[in-house]
């Protein structure tokens, strides 16, 4: 069966015999607890624009592995990359510098001009935690700001729940915070008491919080994309600039999601704010396993600081890993070249997506705003683009996006089976696997 077919003709049955396996080896039965979803499905191969599962089907892939895959799957020339690097025997050697990760210091640098100077980490959420310890190390504050509906990375500060029951924050105020719902046991409150939760697009809560003189950093994505694509509102992150520094406050901008994918220089770029800190992940080495810190070279120079008392740490056996730095310095050559041609391609199939989505909810009679910057996009099923996390439990109708998710699905399209997460078209999608997928939405429109 191939992603055109239009309803599903085979089981899933060795799909769920690997489920069964892995639930008698792995703890929790997935290696990293946000991919276990409905239906299980164990994906075997990937190429281009699809996915294959352990049962033969083929699917169009939106999810991306949560949106690294910027290029696609196993794109051919990030692979050759990696194969030279193996080639010329660069390896992991634990002493020194390397030509590598020299060379790719330089092109994060040229591509956003905001990181004065850069460290190399494994993950984005790695990366998170180095901006909140320089933010800290930095002002001689301990307590930051994050976003309600954000997700920053899996470490202590930042480890709590996205997309919590309105019962479990109350009505949206302003200015307000909100609790600090923790994902995880084994958090202390006196972590949690040095974190406070904001809106999205509430600069009079920012305000607020930084009036008190504590706040070491403001940490946000400039776009919510871990609830679809929430966009800031006109003015909200050149707010978050002024207000930073009218309280000696750092700007931290987690573009671990938008970074390269909105643009080659980050969604700051577009946005025109210059934050004073940013994190980069995800697409920066197209799937590949690679995190960026970097930011104004005075406070990133606090991880060689002179004075002991102020030196920042920051160590990782595997930090610079030669093939992921490989992956990473073709990636950015790659979106470099053509004067723009991977954005364009991306823009051209993304407009395409989004004209044909709102079509056939009209057509259908269902109430849909669809959300969409470059290659990210989400479909809300209600009348505007959410502004804000309590706008989206509010109004957004979780059940019937449930019910699309799966019934895309079932027809060969693959999106991730939760409601509110991001799509992401890579550069190998074609204008084919667009009007595909657009016949699948129009059948499962009808049957919503």
């Amino acid at each position: 069966m191939n992603a055109a077919s239009t309803a599903p003709t085979q089981t899933n049955a060795t799909s769920l015999a690997w489920g069964r396996r892995a639930a008698a080896s792995i703890a929790g039965g997935v290696v990293s607890l946000n991919r276990k979803v409905e239906p299980a499905i164990a994906f075997v191969r990937a190429r281009g624009s699809r996915l294959t599962d352990a049962d033969g089907r083929e699917y169009i892939d939106y999810h991306g592995a949560f949106a690294p895959h910027l290029l696609g799957h196993n794109d051919p020339g990030i692979n050759a990359a990696v194969a030279e690097a193996m080639s010329q025997e660069w390896s992991l050697m634990g002493s020194g510098t390397t030509p590598w990760e020299v060379e790719l210091a330089e092109a994060l640098r040229a591509a956003v001009p905001s990181m004065e100077l850069v460290q190399i980490t494994n993950t984005g959420s790695e990366a998170t935690a180095h901006a909140i310890r320089l933010a800290r190390a930095w002002t001689g504050r301990e307590d930051i700001i994050v976003t309600l509906g954000g997700y920053n990375g899996a470490h202590n500060d930042v480890a709590r729940t996205v997309s919590p029951a309105l019962c479990d924050i109350g009505p949206r105020v302003s200015p307000g915070t909100y609790p600090f719902l923790p994902l995880s046991a084994g958090i202390p409150k006196s972590v949690r008491d040095r974190v406070h939760v904001v809106n999205f697009n509430d600069l009079p809560s920012v305000e607020r919080l930084l009036a008190t003189g504590n706040i070491a950093c403001v940490l946000t994505e400039p776009v919510l994309q871990n609830i679809g694509v929430v966009p800031p509102l006109p003015g909200y992150l050149q707010g978050l600039r002024t207000m930073c520094d009218r309280h000696g406050t750092i700007l931290a901008f987690d573009e671990v999601k938008t970074g390269f994918r909105s643009a080659l220089g980050g969604y700051q770029s577009i946005a025109g704010v210059r934050p004073d800190l940013s994190t980069f992940g995800k697409a920066v080495a197209n799937g590949y396993p690679l995190g960026v810190i970097g930011g104004r070279a005075d406070i990133m120079g606090l991880f060689d600081a002179a004075d002991p008392a102020r030196r920042v740490l920051v160590s990782g056996t595997y930090n610079a890993h030669p093939l992921p730095t490989a992956a990473a310095i073709a990636t950015l050559a790659r979106l470099r070249r053509g004067d723009g041609e991977v954005y364009r391609h991306l823009d051209m199939l993304g407009s395409a997506l989004e004209q044909g989505l709102s079509r056939i909810f009209a057509e259908s009679g269902i109430t849909a705003a669809i959300s969409r910057i470059g290659s990210a996009f989400c479909v809300y099923f209600c009348d505007h683009v959410p502004v804000d996390y309590h706008d989206l439990a509010t109004h957004h109708d979780h059940e019937r996006d449930r019910r699309f998710r799966r019934g895309l699905i079932e027809r060969g399209i693959y999106v991730f089976p939760l409601p509110c997460k991001q799509g992401s078209i890579s550069y190998a999608h074609s204008a084919e696997d667009i009007d595909r997928t657009l016949d699948a939405a129009r059948a499962v429109a009808k049957s919503l």
